[in-house]
C-alpha cells in the first residue's frame, strides 16, 4: 500500500482533518482543512512530503473555513464539494464572525465535484460519491486499495450527521449511507468528520441509527 493516513484534528470543533500522502513520490493531499493552518503544515513537514491538492466533503465552517487560505498559501489546487453547497461557502464570513473565527473568505474552488468523478494526487486515485443528508453538496472520498473512505460528517462511529441544518434531510442522509457507503464494503475502514474511525461492517452491525437491524435489512 503507497498511501499514508494522517488525520490532524483542528478548530475548536476538534475536525479531522485528512492528511493523504502518497508515499512514492512524497506528494500529498489535506482533505478538509478548515482550521489550525500550523498543525497542518508540521504534519506535512513531519514526513517530507509537499502539498499537491486540497479537497473539500462539504461547506460547513470546521472543514472548509481555512481551505481557500491554505490552498493559496501552497500554490495548489481546491477541488470540492458538490455545487449544492455553494450557499454554505458564501455564508463563511458571517459563520466565521458568529463562531469567532477570524477572517474567513467566501471563495469558488478550483473544481466542484460530482458524483462518480475521481479526484488525485501524486500516484494516487479516490473515487468520489455524492452523499447528500448532513448537507445538499455533501461528498465522500473513497480510495479503493487501500480500502479507505474520508466521509466528513456523513456517518461516525455510533451516530450520523446532523440533519437539522438548513436544505438538511434526514431521510436522504440515511439513503446515502445505505446506498452510496455501505456497497464500498463491509471491510472500508473510514475516517469521519469527528471522533473515532471505524468501519462500515461495524457500524452496519453496531451503529443505532444505521444497523441493519435497525433498518430491517
Amino acid at each position: 500500500m503507497t498511501l499514508k493516513l494522517l488525520i490532524v484534528p483542528v478548530t475548536p470543533f476538534e475536525q479531522n482533518c485528512s492528511v493523504l500522502i502518497c508515499e512514492r513520490t512524497r506528494l500529498a493531499a489535506a482533505v478538509d482543512p478548515g482550521g489550525d493552518l500550523d498543525r497542518i503544515e508540521r504534519a506535512l513537514a513531519s514526513e517530507g512530503a509537499t502539498l499537491e491538492k486540497v479537497f473539500l466533503t462539504h461547506g460547513h465552517i470546521d472543514h472548509c473555513g481555512k481551505s481557500a487560505q491554505f490552498a493559496r498559501s501552497h500554490h495548489v489546487p481546491l477541488e470540492g464539494p458538490h455545487p449544492d453547497d455553494r450557499f454554505w461557502i458564501d455564508q463563511l464570513p458571517e459563520q466565521g464572525a458568529r463562531f469567532g473565527f477570524a477572517r474567513l473568505e467566501a471563495f469558488e474552488p478550483d473544481r466542484w465535484l460530482a458524483d462518480g468523478d475521481t479526484v488525485s494526487f501524486g500516484e494516487q486515485t479516490l473515487e468520489v460519491r455524492h452523499c447528500p443528508g448532513h448537507t445538499p453538496g455533501h461528498v465522500i472520498f473513497f480510495h479503493a486499495p487501500s480500502r479507505l473512505a474520508i466521509v466528513g460528517d456523513v456517518l461516525f462511529q455510533g451516530s450520523i450527521g446532523r440533519t437539522d441544518f438548513p436544505r438538511g434531510n434526514y431521510d436522504t442522509l440515511i439513503h446515502s449511507i445505505t446506498d452510496r457507503l455501505w456497497p464500498l464494503g463491509d471491510d472500508v475502514a473510514f475516517v469521519p468528520g469527528h471522533g473515532p474511525m471505524s468501519t462500515f461492517g461495524d457500524e452496519r452491525q453496531h451503529n443505532p441509527f444505521v444497523a441493519d437491524s435497525v433498518l430491517g435489512r
